[in-house]
């Protein structure tokens, strides 16, 4: 699994409706990846305060761009 696999896998992930053997590659990858170890947790904790507000969803066009920031930071090839 590539970095760019785990950050397009981390919000299914966590909502628990990855397939059993996607959530294990992931799961292998985030033991040895700390960049997106920092990203899970980030995710993690942006989607807790997001939910104290109540849920708002980001426009699409938005998480493109963020996701393509972080990749960016993480020097992943472009999709």
């Amino acid at each position: 699994m590539t970095c760019r696999d785990a950050i397009d896998a981390i919000a299914d992930f966590l909502d628990q409706t990855l397939p059993r053997d996607a959530g294990e590659d992931l799961e292998r990858h985030l033991r040895d990846c700390a960049p997106c170890q920092a990203y899970l947790n980030t995710y993690r904790k942006t989607r807790a305060l997001v939910g104290q507000d109540g849920r708002v969803d980001m426009p699409e066009e938005l998480r493109a761009r963020l996701r393509q920031f972080l990749l960016d930071q993480l020097g992943a090839p472009p999709a």
